[in-house]
Protein backbone atom coordinates (compact mmCIF):
# COMPACT_ATOMS: atom_id res chain seq x y z
CA UNK A 1 0.00 0.00 0.00
CA UNK A 2 1.03 3.62 -0.30
CA UNK A 3 0.46 6.22 2.37
CA UNK A 4 1.76 9.09 0.27
CA UNK A 5 -1.65 10.66 -0.40
CA UNK A 6 -3.06 10.61 3.12
CA UNK A 7 -2.13 11.53 6.64
CA UNK A 8 -0.15 9.11 8.74
CA UNK A 9 -0.17 8.79 12.51
CA UNK A 10 3.02 8.21 14.50
CA UNK A 11 2.10 6.94 17.95
CA UNK A 12 5.05 7.45 20.28
CA UNK A 13 6.71 10.13 18.17
CA UNK A 14 10.16 10.27 19.72
CA UNK A 15 13.48 10.27 17.91
CA UNK A 16 12.64 7.56 15.36
CA UNK A 17 9.14 8.96 14.92
CA UNK A 18 10.50 12.41 14.11
CA UNK A 19 12.92 10.89 11.60
CA UNK A 20 10.04 9.06 9.93
CA UNK A 21 7.98 12.23 10.07
CA UNK A 22 10.70 14.16 8.26
CA UNK A 23 10.66 11.63 5.42
CA UNK A 24 6.96 12.37 4.96
CA UNK A 25 7.51 16.11 5.29
CA UNK A 26 10.09 15.92 2.51
CA UNK A 27 7.44 14.58 0.13
CA UNK A 28 4.64 16.87 1.28
CA UNK A 29 2.63 14.32 3.27
CA UNK A 30 1.17 15.27 6.65
CA UNK A 31 2.49 13.23 9.56
CA UNK A 32 0.73 13.53 12.91
CA UNK A 33 2.79 12.64 15.96
CA UNK A 34 1.29 11.56 19.28
CA UNK A 35 3.36 12.03 22.45
CA UNK A 36 2.92 12.19 26.19
CA UNK A 37 5.88 14.35 27.30
CA UNK A 38 6.37 18.08 26.92
CA UNK A 39 9.89 17.73 25.52
CA UNK A 40 8.78 15.36 22.76
CA UNK A 41 5.91 17.70 21.98
CA UNK A 42 8.27 20.66 21.69
CA UNK A 43 10.74 18.83 19.46
CA UNK A 44 7.98 17.65 17.13
CA UNK A 45 6.47 21.12 16.85
CA UNK A 46 9.89 22.68 16.20
CA UNK A 47 10.33 20.24 13.33
CA UNK A 48 7.00 21.35 11.90
CA UNK A 49 5.10 18.14 12.55
CA UNK A 50 1.42 18.18 13.42
CA UNK A 51 1.48 17.06 17.05
CA UNK A 52 -1.06 15.76 19.55
CA UNK A 53 -0.44 15.19 23.24
CA UNK A 54 -2.08 12.75 25.59
CA UNK A 55 -1.53 9.97 28.08
CA UNK A 56 -1.90 6.66 26.30
CA UNK A 57 -2.45 4.92 29.62
CA UNK A 58 -5.74 6.79 29.99
CA UNK A 59 -6.84 6.25 26.42
CA UNK A 60 -9.39 9.06 26.29
CA UNK A 61 -8.18 10.26 22.86
CA UNK A 62 -8.51 7.00 20.92
CA UNK A 63 -11.99 7.62 19.38
CA UNK A 64 -10.45 10.16 16.97
CA UNK A 65 -9.15 7.25 14.92
CA UNK A 66 -12.67 6.13 14.09
CA UNK A 67 -12.91 9.21 11.88
CA UNK A 68 -9.43 9.13 10.44
CA UNK A 69 -8.80 5.58 9.15
CA UNK A 70 -5.15 6.42 8.53
CA UNK A 71 -2.05 4.23 8.57
CA UNK A 72 -0.49 4.03 12.02
CA UNK A 73 3.11 3.65 13.14
CA UNK A 74 3.17 2.17 16.64
CA UNK A 75 6.50 3.25 18.16
CA UNK A 76 5.20 3.55 21.70
CA UNK A 77 7.04 1.31 24.18
CA UNK A 78 5.07 -0.92 26.53
CA UNK A 79 4.60 0.13 30.12
CA UNK A 80 7.73 -0.59 32.19
CA UNK A 81 6.47 -3.61 34.13
CA UNK A 82 4.67 -6.87 33.55
CA UNK A 83 4.68 -9.38 30.72
CA UNK A 84 1.89 -7.86 28.58
CA UNK A 85 1.81 -4.66 26.53
CA UNK A 86 -1.27 -3.07 28.02
CA UNK A 87 -0.85 0.10 25.96
CA UNK A 88 -1.24 -1.46 22.55
CA UNK A 89 -4.00 -3.71 23.85
CA UNK A 90 -5.91 -0.64 25.05
CA UNK A 91 -5.27 1.21 21.78
CA UNK A 92 -6.45 -1.57 19.47
CA UNK A 93 -9.52 -2.23 21.58
CA UNK A 94 -10.47 1.44 21.34
CA UNK A 95 -9.82 1.99 17.63
CA UNK A 96 -11.52 -1.24 16.57
CA UNK A 97 -11.05 -1.69 12.81
CA UNK A 98 -10.12 1.94 12.05
CA UNK A 99 -6.40 1.87 11.15
CA UNK A 100 -5.63 0.97 7.55
CA UNK A 101 -2.23 -0.48 8.38
CA UNK A 102 -0.17 -0.76 11.57
CA UNK A 103 3.62 -0.91 11.47
CA UNK A 104 4.82 -2.12 14.87
CA UNK A 105 8.34 -1.73 16.20
CA UNK A 106 9.22 -4.80 18.25
CA UNK A 107 12.65 -5.98 19.38
CA UNK A 108 15.13 -8.69 18.45
CA UNK A 109 15.08 -9.51 22.15
CA UNK A 110 12.05 -11.69 21.41
CA UNK A 111 14.49 -14.40 20.24
CA UNK A 112 16.14 -14.67 23.65
CA UNK A 113 19.60 -16.22 23.94
CA UNK A 114 20.74 -18.01 20.78
CA UNK A 115 24.30 -18.74 21.99
CA UNK A 116 25.76 -16.55 19.25
CA UNK A 117 24.14 -18.48 16.38
CA UNK A 118 23.11 -16.81 13.14
CA UNK A 119 19.31 -16.61 13.08
CA UNK A 120 16.55 -15.23 10.87
CA UNK A 121 12.83 -14.54 11.19
CA UNK A 122 12.05 -18.27 11.41
CA UNK A 123 13.80 -18.57 14.80
CA UNK A 124 11.31 -19.56 17.54
CA UNK A 125 10.50 -16.81 20.02
CA UNK A 126 11.86 -17.50 23.49
CA UNK A 127 12.04 -14.20 25.38
CA UNK A 128 13.76 -14.22 28.74
CA UNK A 129 13.55 -10.66 30.06
CA UNK A 130 10.15 -9.19 30.91
CA UNK A 131 10.80 -6.31 28.49
CA UNK A 132 11.07 -8.86 25.66
CA UNK A 133 7.98 -10.75 26.85
CA UNK A 134 6.02 -7.50 26.63
CA UNK A 135 7.14 -7.13 23.01
CA UNK A 136 6.06 -10.68 22.19
CA UNK A 137 2.68 -9.84 23.68
CA UNK A 138 2.52 -6.73 21.47
CA UNK A 139 3.27 -8.84 18.38
CA UNK A 140 0.61 -11.37 19.33
CA UNK A 141 -1.88 -8.59 20.03
CA UNK A 142 -1.53 -6.92 16.62
CA UNK A 143 -1.69 -10.31 14.90
CA UNK A 144 -4.89 -11.14 16.75
CA UNK A 145 -6.31 -7.72 15.84
CA UNK A 146 -5.43 -8.29 12.17
CA UNK A 147 -7.08 -11.72 12.17
CA UNK A 148 -10.24 -10.35 13.78
CA UNK A 149 -10.73 -7.33 11.54
CA UNK A 150 -8.90 -8.36 8.39
CA UNK A 151 -6.34 -5.77 9.41
CA UNK A 152 -3.03 -5.07 7.78
CA UNK A 153 0.12 -5.20 9.91
CA UNK A 154 3.90 -5.29 9.56
CA UNK A 155 6.24 -6.16 12.44
CA UNK A 156 9.82 -4.87 12.59
CA UNK A 157 12.14 -6.54 15.09
CA UNK A 158 14.71 -3.91 15.96
CA UNK A 159 18.08 -4.31 17.73
CA UNK A 160 20.21 -1.54 19.26
CA UNK A 161 19.88 1.83 17.54
CA UNK A 162 22.75 4.25 17.07
CA UNK A 163 23.28 7.73 15.62
CA UNK A 164 25.57 10.66 16.47
CA UNK A 165 23.26 11.62 19.34
CA UNK A 166 22.59 8.02 20.39
CA UNK A 167 26.06 6.84 21.41
CA UNK A 168 27.16 5.78 24.93
CA UNK A 169 29.66 8.63 25.27
CA UNK A 170 28.90 9.42 28.91
CA UNK A 171 29.39 5.78 29.85
CA UNK A 172 32.75 5.78 28.09
CA UNK A 173 33.77 9.03 29.78
CA UNK A 174 32.99 7.46 33.15
CA UNK A 175 35.29 4.57 32.29
CA UNK A 176 32.71 1.89 33.03
CA UNK A 177 34.03 -1.61 32.23
CA UNK A 178 33.01 -4.05 29.53
CA UNK A 179 33.48 -7.79 29.29
CA UNK A 180 36.64 -9.39 28.00
CA UNK A 181 36.27 -9.78 24.25
CA UNK A 182 36.29 -13.58 24.51
CA UNK A 183 33.31 -13.53 26.89
CA UNK A 184 31.34 -10.73 25.24
CA UNK A 185 28.00 -11.59 23.61
CA UNK A 186 27.18 -10.89 19.99
CA UNK A 187 24.99 -7.84 19.50
CA UNK A 188 23.19 -6.31 16.54
CA UNK A 189 22.31 -2.76 15.58
CA UNK A 190 20.96 -0.35 12.99
CA UNK A 191 21.51 3.33 12.32
CA UNK A 192 18.53 5.49 13.30
CA UNK A 193 18.20 7.00 9.81
CA UNK A 194 18.24 3.56 8.21
CA UNK A 195 15.56 2.41 10.66
CA UNK A 196 13.36 5.37 9.74
CA UNK A 197 13.73 4.51 6.06
CA UNK A 198 12.92 0.85 6.76
CA UNK A 199 9.78 1.87 8.67
CA UNK A 200 8.49 3.94 5.76
CA UNK A 201 9.31 1.26 3.17
CA UNK A 202 7.58 -1.32 5.32
CA UNK A 203 4.48 0.85 5.57
CA UNK A 204 4.33 1.41 1.83
CA UNK A 205 5.58 -1.81 0.24
CA UNK A 206 5.65 -4.76 2.66
CA UNK A 207 3.15 -7.62 2.24
CA UNK A 208 0.41 -7.74 4.85
CA UNK A 209 1.47 -9.66 7.94
CA UNK A 210 5.18 -9.51 7.12
CA UNK A 211 7.84 -9.70 9.84
CA UNK A 212 11.37 -8.39 9.32
CA UNK A 213 14.57 -8.19 11.29
CA UNK A 214 15.37 -4.48 10.93
CA UNK A 215 19.10 -4.81 11.51
CA UNK A 216 22.17 -3.95 9.45
CA UNK A 217 23.18 -7.61 9.27
CA UNK A 218 26.75 -7.00 10.53
CA UNK A 219 26.80 -7.91 14.23
CA UNK A 220 29.80 -7.55 16.47
CA UNK A 221 30.46 -8.22 20.13
CA UNK A 222 29.28 -5.71 22.69
CA UNK A 223 32.89 -5.04 23.62
CA UNK A 224 33.78 -4.33 20.01
CA UNK A 225 30.87 -1.91 19.85
CA UNK A 226 32.12 0.11 22.81
CA UNK A 227 35.68 0.03 21.46
CA UNK A 228 34.60 1.31 18.05
CA UNK A 229 32.54 4.10 19.57
CA UNK A 230 35.45 5.08 21.84
CA UNK A 231 37.80 5.23 18.85
CA UNK A 232 35.27 7.28 16.89
CA UNK A 233 34.89 9.79 19.74
CA UNK A 234 38.59 9.96 20.60
CA UNK A 235 37.99 8.52 24.06
CA UNK A 236 39.95 5.82 25.88
CA UNK A 237 38.69 2.31 25.28
CA UNK A 238 36.85 0.96 28.33
CA UNK A 239 38.59 -1.42 30.73
CA UNK A 240 37.74 -5.09 30.30
CA UNK A 241 36.71 -7.43 33.11
CA UNK A 242 35.59 -11.04 33.40
CA UNK A 243 32.00 -12.14 33.67
CA UNK A 244 32.65 -13.11 37.29
CA UNK A 245 33.83 -9.56 38.01
CA UNK A 246 30.92 -8.10 36.07
CA UNK A 247 28.44 -9.70 38.45
CA UNK A 248 29.57 -7.22 41.11
CA UNK A 249 30.50 -4.26 38.91
CA UNK A 250 27.57 -3.92 36.50
CA UNK A 251 23.92 -3.04 36.95
CA UNK A 252 21.25 -5.75 36.75
CA UNK A 253 19.98 -4.14 33.55
CA UNK A 254 23.35 -4.33 31.81
CA UNK A 255 23.93 -7.86 33.07
CA UNK A 256 20.63 -8.97 31.57
CA UNK A 257 21.83 -7.86 28.12
CA UNK A 258 25.06 -9.80 28.61
CA UNK A 259 23.09 -13.02 29.10
CA UNK A 260 21.89 -13.06 25.47
CA UNK A 261 23.98 -13.54 22.34
CA UNK A 262 22.75 -13.79 18.76
CA UNK A 263 23.77 -12.81 15.24
CA UNK A 264 20.80 -11.74 13.18
CA UNK A 265 20.40 -11.96 9.42
CA UNK A 266 18.62 -9.25 7.46
CA UNK A 267 18.43 -11.04 4.09
CA UNK A 268 14.63 -10.96 4.05
CA UNK A 269 14.54 -7.22 4.73
CA UNK A 270 16.98 -6.40 1.95
CA UNK A 271 15.61 -8.75 -0.69
CA UNK A 272 11.86 -8.56 -0.05
CA UNK A 273 11.71 -4.79 0.39
CA UNK A 274 14.57 -4.03 -1.99
CA UNK A 275 16.25 -1.82 0.57
CA UNK A 276 19.83 -0.58 0.37
CA UNK A 277 21.03 0.63 3.76
CA UNK A 278 22.97 3.88 3.92
CA UNK A 279 24.92 2.56 6.92
CA UNK A 280 25.38 -1.19 6.31
CA UNK A 281 27.66 -1.74 9.32
CA UNK A 282 28.78 0.00 12.49
CA UNK A 283 32.24 0.52 11.00
CA UNK A 284 30.77 2.15 7.92
CA UNK A 285 28.28 4.15 9.97
CA UNK A 286 30.84 5.58 12.39
CA UNK A 287 33.22 6.26 9.52
CA UNK A 288 30.56 8.27 7.69
CA UNK A 289 29.62 10.12 10.87
CA UNK A 290 33.26 11.07 11.42
CA UNK A 291 33.72 12.07 7.81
Amino acid sequence: MSASNQNVWIMGCGDIGRRVGRLYQNEGTKAIGWVRGEESLRLGLEQGLAMRQGDVDRGSFFPIFALDEAPVYWFMPPQPRGETDDRIRRFLKAVDAAPKRVVLISTTGVYGDCAGRWIDETEPLKPVADRAKRRVDAENTVQEWAARFGGDIVILRVPGIYAPDRLPLERLKRGEPVLHEAEAPWTNRIHADDLAMVCKWAMETAPAGAIYNATDGHPSTMTDYFNQVADYAGLPRPPQISMAEAQAAMSPGMLSYLQESRRIRNDKLLTELGIQLKYPSLTAGLGMLKG
